[in-house]
């Protein structure tokens, strides 16, 4: 089969992208991305003399808001791995407008192409934000979504035009709502709080947790979401429901102890608690769905802490 992967120069993709050209059943992965974020580095090793198009990858410059480079991407295509997205939920409150026509309508003129040209099946990339500041610490996707940033208002109202578009085009689809990314990848982002806590760390500053740290967060490594992402799109009769949570039920932290768990395995670093009125969301999630997927998470937070610090120092980062 062939797959479109948007978004597939980002941090989920420069994992999710050298996978599914690993396996047999994959004759051709289209990337589409418009490098805004997304960086060409996440193709290493991937691409052939020819520009890859005779060797798995075929690359495609382009924008999800623009409806022609979505079309000519997904022709010939039978699956889509949607990610292409603006990310950093926090942020999107200063750039609504961005987030809108990106995650939202740029969903739009996927799905639409998906369904005018007889695509088989969309995943597409949600998250556990959109739960907002869930008191309950049991949170499973009968859960209503409450988002407080427009990162998470689009993302909610992406998953209902994906619900939509199965029903007028008569394809599979699902949405995977994934806790927050951990780890190395290639595309590496260190606007994430693990990420951002293990170079704090290993740098020598204090990490600043901002309220008291009791919020809770469900975590995966960026390996253990580029896995999910491919196991829901080449074999979607695994994944009937119309969403999915993605984690793990031990994934679950609150942030204070993630700092302790990057302080335990980093070196001695000094945590500082700043007060703060909005301490950003917090969600304690249940994955019971996700297991009846056949679907498993392989890596714990530790191991994930201590690879990426492992990572740097081996590179000669710091």
């Amino acid at each position: 089969m062939d797959v479109l992967v948007t978004g597939g120069c980002g941090y989920i993709g420069s994992r999710l992208v050298p996978l599914l050209r690993a396996e047999d059943a994959v004759d051709r992965v289209v990337v589409l991305d418009s490098l805004s974020t997304g960086s060409p580095r996440a193709l290493l090793g991937t691409l052939g003399s020819d520009g890859g198009q005779d060797d798995g990858v075929d690359f495609r410059r382009g924008d999800v808001r623009e409806y022609g480079d979505v079309e000519s991407a997904t022709r010939g295509v039978d699956r889509v791995i949607h990610l292409a997205a603006i990310t950093g939920a926090s942020s999107t409150h200063d750039r609504r407008a961005e987030t809108v026509a990106v995650n939202r309508d740029g969903t739009e003129n996927v799905l639409t192409a998906a369904g005018k040209l007889g695509v088989e099946s969309v995943v597409f990339a949600s998250s556990c934000n959109i739960y907002g500041r869930a008191t309950s610490t049991d949170i499973d996707e009968t859960t209503e979504p409450d988002p407080i940033n427009p990162y998470a208002e689009a993302k909610a109202e992406a998953e209902e035009l994906l619900a939509d578009a199965c029903e007028e085009f008569g394809m599979d689809g699902t949405a995977l709502r994934m806790s927050t990314n951990y780890g190395y990848a290639p595309g590496v982002r260190f606007n994430l709080v693990v990420n951002h806590f293990v170079f704090r760390a290993l740098t020598g500053r204090p990490l600043t947790v901002y309220g008291d740290g009791s919020n809770w967060r469900p975590f995966v490594h960026v390996a253990d979401a580029a896995r999910a992402y491919a196991h829901a799109a080449l074999d979607p009769d695994d994944w009937p429901a119309p969403v999915y949570n993605v984690g793990s039920d031990a994934g679950n932290y609150r942030i204070a102890d993630v700092a302790d768990v990057v302080r335990e395995e980093v070196g001695p670093v000094d945590v500082t608690y700043l007060e703060d009125e909005h301490p950003g969301p917090s969600y304690h999630v249940n994955f019971d769905r996700l297991d009846e997927t056949g679907f498993e998470t392989e890596w714990t937070l530790r191991e994930g802490v201590r690879d990426l610090a492992d990572r740097f120092v081996e590179a000669g980062h710091v």
